[in-house]
C-alpha cells in the first residue's frame, strides 16, 4: 500500500505519518515514510519548486515508494503534492495507492506557522524576503477531487486522526491477521 499524504505545508502530513508509524510498529506492520522535505534535502537537492520540479519531485518519491511497497511494507509519502494530475498518474501507476488529504484551513496554518513560511508569503511584494511560491497562497494547490480519505487536522487531536489513517490503512490494505489482538 502507498498512502500520499497531501495538503498544505503545516497540515500536519509528517506528524500524522509519523505517529501512524508507531502505531503500526506496535502491530507489528512494517512501514516506511518518506518524507518531501527529508528527500529534497537529501537526495533531490537540484529540485526547485517550479512546476516541473515539484513533479519530477513526486514521481521519485513515488518511484521509491513503489519499491518498497512491492516488498509488502506500508508506504507513506508526505508531501504537498500540490497537483491533482500527478496524484492520477501515480495512482494509475502503482498498485494500491490511496490519497489522503491532509486538510486545515489557511487561518489555522497561518496561525501556526511552524517553518515561517506563511509569514514571509504574506509579504509585501517587493520584500527582501517575500517567498512567492508558497503553496495554497501564491502557487496553486490542487484540492483532491475524490480522495480516499480526508483527514482535518485543525478539527480533531493528532490521537484521533492517527486512530483513523490507521484504521483505514487496515481496511484497505493490511490483512486483519497481522493485527495482534
Amino acid at each position: 500500500m502507498i498512502l500520499l499524504l497531501c495538503g498544505l505545508s503545516g497540515a500536519g502530513k509528517t506528524t500524522l505519518a509519523k505517529s501512524v508509524k508507531k502505531l503500526l510498529a506496535q502491530q507489528q506492520i512494517p512501514s516506511e515514510i518518506i518524507d518531501g522535505d527529508d528527500y529534497r534535502q537529501h537526495l533531490f537537492k537540484e529540485l526547485g519548486f517550479s512546476e516541473d520540479d515539484r513533479i519530477e519531485n513526486v514521481r521519485r518519491l513515488a518511484f521509491i515508494a513503489g519499491k518498497l511497497s512491492a516488498h509488502g511494507i506500508v508506504t507513506i509519502i508526505s508531501a504537498i503534492n500540490p497537483y491533482e494530475h500527478i496524484r492520477q498518474e501515480i495512482s494509475f501507476i502503482y498498485p494500491n495507492v490511496k490519497t489522503v488529504h491532509v486538510n486545515c484551513s489557511i487561518d489555522n496554518l497561518i496561525c501556526r506557522d511552524t517553518k515561517g513560511l506563511y509569514k514571509r508569503a504574506l509579504l509585501a511584494d517587493g520584500h527582501p524576503d517575500k517567498l512567492y511560491n508558497l503553496t495554497g497562497v501564491n502557487d496553486r494547490f490542487d484540492v483532491p477531487e475524490n480522495p480516499d480519505l480526508c483527514i482535518h487536522t485543525d478539527q480533531s487531536p493528532i490521537e484521533q486522526c492517527t486512530e483513523t489513517l490507521f484504521n483505514f490503512i487496515v481496511q484497505n490494505g493490511v490483512c486483519a491477521e497481522k493485527i495482534k489482538s
